[in-house]
């Protein structure tokens, strides 16, 4: 019997409760709109967001269960589906559309209408959520226990816990208010820096160090060690071996992409100028490597879904495996990729239609199959969109569309890529949380849509109004993410793009695969900073000590594992929480700064990194001991 006929979800499926309700779509929306702007900023300041599925289901379960005394699970899950579509169609947009803006300020083109971004979003959402359609099957079912998903594993056991209360209730909300404050001190008041980094100066080029963040332990422990030592051995390659090469050979020259000598960078200097190109060819070597190892699954997945539909089987008819119907989900990629080519409001011709939905289809399974491994928060959306914008552009140029127009052309391309591979990635952790919990699927893609198209409209006020409060590029708005892409964008049209670095990725990402180690949380490693790897290698090795324990049995190995598994969830849902409202923090507005600024102590009391790596022992101590914990129960 294979695992998919022996998992039963928390909700069977001839139970009813109520799901897609007024009271779920209202709150879902609002939770929409505050992640998506929220996530804005955060992503346009530090080039990053926080995932919101976990958060929107503990505020879901909140104001629901507790303020409303309502009773549904499934009511809760459709709130965290919704909410956390806000959050995906932020990332995506940040990460591109503000070059637009970048060039407008440089007098190249005209300034993006709120139309225009509405549009893109709207589209790339939409085709994001219709490609995971027929995915669910193939990635969320049939590959149900061997890729994790962790951060939908997570969020459907936060709202498992809060359904059962007792015991697990405790651990999960537990990690949540350690993490909630841990992320505070360190993020609110900056007492303790959330980074710490030590430059090995006997090795030039080389570094070390970790984001001591609660988030990243969660997650390395929900991984495993696997996974993490995989991400791991991508950061050594990238920090240890290529970072220290290029200091020795390239001593006192100014290598293009960075514009001074290389002896004169940091260890961060070096990756941002190099590895990140030759991460960003690694990640699109091994999302191509594993679309054709996966392609038969997919092609079968296709001809199951085509020839299920109209079926009368009671099981296909089931409500657990009631999707979106096929033909209404070719019909809106169809008439969307018509829409992108005939409205004047999106900058894009017949060919840039095709190209998005050819490589949307491809980043959105490379996305899914992605967060699976590594979760939402480490999926390297930006990577992917660096891939799109390189092909994109070469095939623009030998078409003859060139300049300010060609590269405008190119970014909304890749802005609407760049949103599929986002949104898809969420969608895919909110079928898992739904799978598990015991969701009506075509309800869940339908509230996907519905935080969609609210996020869409958003959107477009909040990148207008950070820009015009600080401009884009700016100290206050690097929007380094954007930045990148309007570099990949305008060195390949003037051919300055540094091609040795991304084919320098590919042949690694090759050598990989030719070793048999899976390519991708390898590339994942290679492509982000080793400071997000080795925390969560610290989490996995948390979680093997305690499977490998020979003085335990198999029952309790399975108690301590499940124990972690709840805190880290709440670790993970307490610093998306805080990390939100601190973002919000920022914005508002406060005296000559932000009200953020009335509580950082960083100039009054700052522990330094010692003081971040004894908070990040004191932080792992605490996951020790829930892991190891009883409740009365068990003790009897």
């Amino acid at each position: 019997m294979n695992e998919e006929q022996e998992f039963k979800p928390y909700i069977p499926a001839d139970r009813v409760l109520p799901e897609l309700t007024p009271m779920s779509v209202i709150l879902g929306i609002v939770l929409a709109v505050v992640f998506g702007g929220a996530n804005a900023y955060l992503g346009l300041r530090v080039g990053m967001t926080v995932s919101a599925s976990i958060p929107a289901a503990v505020l879901s379960m909140g104001i629901i269960r507790v303020i409303l005394r309502r009773d549904s699970i499934l009511e809760n899950n459709i709130v965290q589906t919704i909410g956390s579509a806000g959050e995906s169609v932020a990332a995506g947009a940040i990460f591109t559309l503000p070059a637009l803006f970048m060039w407008a300020f440089e007098g190249g083109i005209s300034t993006p209408s709120l139309a225009e971004i509405a549009l893109i979003t709207l589209i790339g959402g939409a085709i994001g959520v219709l490609f995971m359609i027929p995915l669910r099957s193939a990635l969320i079912v049939q590959e149900h226990g061997r890729l994790p998903y962790p951060e939908g594993k997570a969020c459907a056991e936060v709202l498992m816990a809060g359904e059962e209360g007792g015991s697990k209730a405790g651990t999960v909300f537990a990690g949540l208010g350690i993490a909630a404050l841990y992320k505070f001190i360190a993020d609110g008041l900056k007492v303790v820096p959330s980074e710490v980094s030590y430059e090995i100066k006997s090795y030039k080029g080389s570094g070390i160090g970790m984001d001591v963040l609660p988030a990243l332990l969660g997650v390395g422990f929900i991984c495993g060690a696997r996974v993490s030592s995989y991400l791991l051995a991508g950061g050594v390659i990238g920090w240890f071996v290529i970072m220290p090469l290029i200091a020795l050979f390239g001593a006192d020259l100014t290598i293009f992409p960075a514009s001074v000598p290389v002896s004169q960078l940091s260890p961060d200097g070096i990756w941002s100028n190099y590895i990140r190109y030759i991460g960003a060819g690694a990640v699109a070597a091994g999302g191509i490597m594993s679309l054709i190892k996966n392609l038969p699954l997919i092609v079968k997945t296709f001809r199951e879904a085509l020839s299920r539909y109209g079926s009368r089987d009671v099981r296909d008819n089931s409500r657990l495996g009631r999707d979106i119907p096929m033909n209404l989900t070719i019909l809106g990629v169809g008439v969307l990729a018509i829409a992108m080519w005939l409205i004047p409001a999106v900058p894009v011709n017949l060919l840039g239609a095709i190209i998005i939905v050819v490589l949307g289809f491809f980043f959105a399974t490379v996305s899914s199959r992605m967060v699976g491994i590594v979760g939402s928060s480490n999926n390297p959306v930006s990577g992917m969109a660096i891939a799109t914008l390189l092909v994109t552009t070469m095939i623009l140029k030998a078409s003859g569309t060139i300049g300010t127009a060609g590269m405008a052309a190119s970014i909304a391309i890749g802005s609407v890529i760049c949103i599929i591979a986002a949104i898809a990635g969420d969608t895919s952790q909110d079928l898992k949380t739904g799978y598990i919990v015991g969701a009506t699927p075509w309800k869940q893609q339908a509230g996907e849509l519905i935080g969609v198209v609210v996020s869409a409209v958003t959107i477009g006020g909040v990148l207008y109004l950070l820009n015009a409060a600080w401009r884009y590029g700016s100290t206050e708005l690097p929007a380094p993410q954007a930045t990148l892409m309007k570099m990949v964008v305008e060195g390949v049209m003037n051919g300055n793009l540094p091609w040795v670095l991304v084919f320098s990725g590919v042949g690694i990402a090759i050598v990989v695969e030719i070793l048999g180690i899976p390519v991708l949380p390898f590339a994942v490693g290679l492509y982000l900073p080793i400071y997000l790897s080795t925390p969560m290698m610290v989490g996995g090795l948390v979680r093997l000590y305690f499977e490998r324990k020979k003085s335990d049995s198999e029952e309790e190995k399975k108690r301590k594992t499940n124990n972690g598994v709840l805190y880290c969830s709440g670790l993970i849902a307490g610093e998306g929480l805080v990390g939100i409202l601190l973002a919000i923090c920022a914005v508002i507005p406060f005296g000559a700064g932000s009200f953020a600024d009335t509580f950082n102590l960083s100039e009054k009391m700052n522990l330094g990194q010692p003081g971040g790596l004894i908070f990040f022992a004191m932080l792992t101590a605490t996951l020790v001991y829930y892991i190891c914990r009883k409740d009365r129960k068990e003790k009897e």
